[in-house]
């Protein structure tokens, strides 16, 4: 007999508030699915009850739950999207790393949800793909905030984020991808990370426990069907950086754990002169899991 681990991805809110201190009051979260064409579709977590504000777009290998504990101390409504390839929504046009591609589809989410919002968050590669976003579809980004990444992330700054994502196909149990999340995030509680695999992770019917994002679709491939290192990609989109016309605010982690260094935030200045440049001395890369209440007063404080 397999023991089952009984999920409900909205009853988790109450434990996430309690571990930051901030006071709870039951949030009004829905799923909602965009058709982005193809027949495929995007899923996304609406929070609140008026017209979104903000925009959340999270990292490679996370989901939309990523953003919980900045929603509930944000308290305002917003749009938190699963990319493609992620979460519950269906995989990307090919691949799921390709800034071009996830913009497009992520502009169809934004257009059907959250149409006026007033900011932008990326994360990693949804840093990565707010930038090309703002590039492709700039008159659905009216500010823009990149959390802990730029163009100039490499195979080197993220050589250890890369080796959890490319870790084993799957798990026996809870315990043993429960270890080694907690083996590669030193900088989180074992409380948070078990609710991140609970979103992030399906247990399948024999119990054994698989990643929700598809290892297969972390190989781009290109037109020969040689493997093509995305952080090509990425790096090329410095030039979108340069062209950029809304405000942009970058909040850099200051922990080992970052993938930005003093050289990229530089660049990023030299391109973008009036750029916000913020400091999180107690985050890593994942700013959103380390110190979530101080990112979201500084995205309110950036809403202005």
């Amino acid at each position: 007999m397999v023991e089952r681990v009984a999920y409900d991805e909205f009853s988790m809110f109450h434990d996430n508030a309690a571990e930051f201190g901030i006071p709870f009051r039951p949030p009004t979260v829905r799923r909602e699915q965009v058709e982005v064409g193809d027949g495929r579709r995007l899923s996304a977590l609406v929070w609140g009850e008026g017209p979104p504000e903000y925009f959340f777009i999270h990292g490679g290998a996370q989901n939309a739950h990523t953003w919980d504990t900045v929603l509930l101390a944000l308290d305002r409504p917003a749009v938190a999207v699963d990319l493609p390839g992620h979460g519950h929504s269906d995989g990307g046009r090919s691949g799921y790393l390709d800034p071009d591609d996830n913009a497009d589809d992520v502009a169809s989410a934004i257009t059907a949800l959250a149409p006026e919002a007033a900011v932008v968050i990326g994360m990693s590669l949804g840093g990565i793909t707010a930038i090309a976003l703002a590039a492709r579809h700039p008159e659905l980004v009216r500010k823009l905030v990149l959390v802990d990444v730029t163009p100039g992330v490499n195979r080197e700054k993220s050589a250890t984020i890369a080796a959890f994502i490319n870790g084993p196909e799957s798990f026996p149990d809870f315990d043993a991808i429960l270890a080694r999340t907690v083996e590669y995030n030193p900088t989180r509680t074992v409380a948070s990370l078990r609710r991140g695999i609970l979103h992030n992770a399906a247990q399948r019917d024999d119990g054994t426990w698989v990643w929700r994002y598809a290892r297969h679709r972390m190989a781009a491939e290109g037109d020969h069907g040689e493997p093509v290192d995305p952080h090509e990609r990425f790096n090329k989109l410095w030039n979108a950086v340069s062209g950029i016309e809304v405000p942009v605010m970058l909040v850099r982690g200051m922990r080992p754990q970052s993938v930005v260094d003093d050289e990229d935030e530089a660049e990023l200045l030299r391109r973008q002169p009036g750029a916000r440049v913020e400091h999180v001395a107690e985050a890593g890369h994942s700013v959103q899991g380390d110190t979530p209440v101080e990112l979201a007063a500084l995205v309110a404080d950036f809403r202005g």
